[in-house]
């Protein structure tokens, strides 16, 4: 359980984190595995926040965007909106979208799949619709 938190913003999108956690009856965690097995856990967790990537299927482009299920099984709210609203800031049109859960190893994770406009999706290059995708569903944008 935490039982305080605090996050420290640093110089451009650094930041720090303090994480204050206790077992289910109130006691330090002094076990110096399972505070290993914690700490590679909230490294795991921070490391693999989302994944966006523009692949080609065929004639078509796709943009694909991941992001592990939390573990009460809720999903991230607001995920499309943010994606519709990275795509309409650099002007690529939608043809469709949809989302679905995917097992993969032992993380539930949503996957988020958008075929671009291919007349749009051309004139900018993959890496520029990933990273302002990416800024966005960060809140760096």
């Amino acid at each position: 359980m935490i039982s305080y938190g605090r996050v420290y913003i640093r110089q451009g999108s650094k930041c720090e984190i303090d994480l204050f956690i206790m077992q289910a009856d109130g006691k330090k965690i002094v076990d110096p595995s399972r505070q290993s097995t914690l700490s590679s856990h909230l490294k795991m967790e921070l490391l693999q926040l989302l994944r966006v990537a523009v692949v080609s299927r065929g004639p078509d482009t796709e943009l694909l965007v991941a992001n592990p299920v939390e573990l009460s099984s809720k999903g991230r709210p607001l995920v499309f909106y943010d994606i519709t609203g990275a795509l309409k800031m650099l002007n690529t049109c939608i043809f469709s979208a949809e989302v679905g859960r995917h097992m993969i190893g032992d993380r539930e994770w949503e996957v988020y799949r958008v075929l671009l406009d291919e007349g749009a999706s051309l004139s900018i290059p993959r890496q520029k619709v990933e990273e302002g995708v990416w800024k966005l569903l960060m809140g760096w944008e």
